[in-house]
């Protein structure tokens, strides 16, 4: 089950994990029902298996969750906060018969100061519905799953945690590394600066400064560059006034340059090339979560382990014990925005797929709602996630899933984030502003070379080879040998030869297996590895810059 700390930049000594066994009931009319006849486990999604529900949730049907707790002897310093590190789509939370309040979109974390509230014993309760409006953010899930739309995932699916803090507290972190300093900066509950103690351990030693400002730039002396061969990670501790945290960031940057009279993206000032798998953070028995905290861990030394040095994020938004685990094990990430909007199957793939992309994005029929929904939602991703060393890239539309003003998305990301390279369009529906030039390619061979931004192939290839079920692919191969022999090709004529024309990253489709799409280099159980490093290493090693 997972239990690991939900926000490793901001550690804190008081943790109090709610995940576990809690009372469950499913309400047609949406009213509390008179008694609770189940228990799930939280935080498991009750359409997978490891929730001990395991059934679907319609989208007129209510949630309801219910646990008690009291608070260990010692916890209480003077306020106590209660967080959800996600709920899918729309939720009200109670405590003791009392309305904490509500949130709306599935992806992010939220947070209540429940001091107040509080009893010897007490009672929380979550009101949660899953309609899978598409004005939200709503990825790959489908009512009707099949092909490459998976099984929706409702409710609690992230961690649900306590923590006691002092009546002035940190509320979070920025941190913005340069190759040799990072600048911090520290934000409260309260305004005003605060006298800080800043230690950071360092391989000469600890070095430490103190300050009473918001915002602290500090010196690294003889800096270690944070890359997948090398992912170092600077600890540090914080102490502002009665508060104490533990955080750790990493000196790395990411920018585009020419290079050889190429245009290029650029680790730490050198061309790097990123060689990835899309990863879209399915599980068979946890759905949109593994079945243990150790979980993302043995995805990214898999994929570590056949010489991939990149995962793309493909529109999900993970628990932050995903990235640290990427940041910690030395694994790049392009991360995508969550998609909300209408999706057209023959306007949005058939017809770009075949090479009719000349629709303009600003004609798509989207709400107001919609958009500001969207506009909302990538600020708050952004500013959650820009901590993380490991994201490398921001990936705003895909495919033109609810894509609309590209251009103007792409300057609002810009103001966000200039430590990040931005691709405004993945796949095809262009407009005029990007960082780099982003196809989809899995039916013909690469051939886009000689522009003036770095080119990324975002997704390509999405080879099939499997006995188990329905199955769901761009092209299958009835033996392993046929399939091996075809992945392998693939890299050696259509991949190698493009690095040296101008290829910056390729994005491979994809890591695991999922329901019926059964293209990755792994099972959806993790049991099978369809690839040996024996066979993928070498492909690595020629990929280099």
């Amino acid at each position: 089950m997972i239990t690991a700390y939900p926000r490793p930049q901001l550690r804190r000594s008081s943790y109090l994990c709610l995940n576990g066994e809690w009372d469950f009931a499913v309400s047609q009319k949406g009213t509390l029902p008179a008694r609770f006849s189940e228990t799930i486990c939280v935080p498991y999604p009750p359409e997978s298996a490891l929730s001990g529900i395991n059934r679907r949730i319609g989208p007129t049907e209510t949630m309801f969750y219910r646990r008690s707790f009291s608070l260990p002897d010692g916890f209480q310093k003077s306020r106590v906060l209660l967080h959800f590190g996600a709920v899918d789509q729309t939720c009200e939370v109670f405590l003791n018969g009392k309305s904490l309040g509500a949130h709306v979109g599935g992806y992010l974390p939220f947070t209540f100061d429940i001091t107040d509230r509080l009893q010897a014993e007490n009672e929380l309760l979550v009101k949660a519905s899953d309609p899978l409006d598409h004005a939200l953010p709503w990825g790959k899930q489908r009512v009707k799953n099949g092909g490459m739309w998976y099984l929706p995932f409702s409710g609690i699916w992230q961690t649900v945690w306590l923590e006691s803090v002092p009546a002035r507290y940190l509320t979070g972190l920025r941190m913005t590394p340069s190759p040799d300093r990072l600048k911090l900066e520290l934000f409260w509950n309260e305004p005003g600066a605060q006298e800080t103690e800043l230690t950071v351990e360092t391989p000469d030693g600890p070095q430490k400064w103190c300050f009473s400002d918001t915002a602290v730039t500090v010196p690294i002396q003889n800096p270690v560059h944070w890359t997948p061969e090398n992912p170092y990670l600077y600890r540090m501790t914080i102490r502002s006034g009665e508060d104490a945290v533990q955080s750790y960031f990493a000196l790395r940057t990411v920018s585009t340059g020419v290079i050889d009279g190429i245009p290029r993206i650029l680790l730490n000032g050198k061309p790097y090339f990123f060689h990835g798998l899309l990863d879209q953070g399915y599980w068979q028995d946890g759905l949109c979560l593994p079945p243990d905290d150790d979980g993302y861990a043995r995805d990214i030394l898999f994929a570590k382990s056949l010489g991939f040095n990149m995962l793309r994020k493909h529109i999900r938004v993970e628990p932050l014990p995903f990235y640290e685990a990427c940041d910690r094990l030395g694994m790049i990430v392009f991360q995508d925005f969550v998609n909300n909007g209408p999706y057209r199957y023959i306007r949005d793939t058939v017809l770009p797929t075949i090479g009719f992309v000349k629709e303009n994005d600003l004609k798509r029929r989207l709400t107001e709602r919609t958009k500001s929904v969207f506009k909302k939602t990538m600020t708050e991703t952004a500013r959650h996630l820009y901590n993380s060393p490991c994201i490398a890239y921001w990936t705003i539309f895909n495919e033109g899933w609810g894509q609309y003003n590209a251009d103007g998305m792409y300057a609002l990301l810009q103001s966000l984030d200039e430590t990040r390279v931005i691709d405004a369009t993945s796949g095809w529906f262009w407009q005029s502003q990007s960082d780099v030039d982003s196809y989809h390619l899995y039916f013909k061979p690469l051939t886009q070379f000689g522009g003036k931004r770095p080119l990324v192939l975002s997704e390509f290839g999405g080879y099939s080879h499997s006995s188990v079920g329905k199955q769901y692919g761009y092209k299958f191969f009835k033996t392993k040998a046929e399939y091996r022999n075809a992945l392998i090709a693939l890299y050696e004529t259509n991949i190698i030869p493009a690095v040296q024309k101008g290829l910056c990253a390729a994005v491979y489709t994809q890591l695991s297996d999922i329901e019926e799409e059964q293209n990755g280099l792994i099972t959806f159980d993790r049991v099978e590895k369809k690839v040996s490093p024996e066979e993928m290493l070498p492909i690595a090693k020629q990929l280099r810059l």
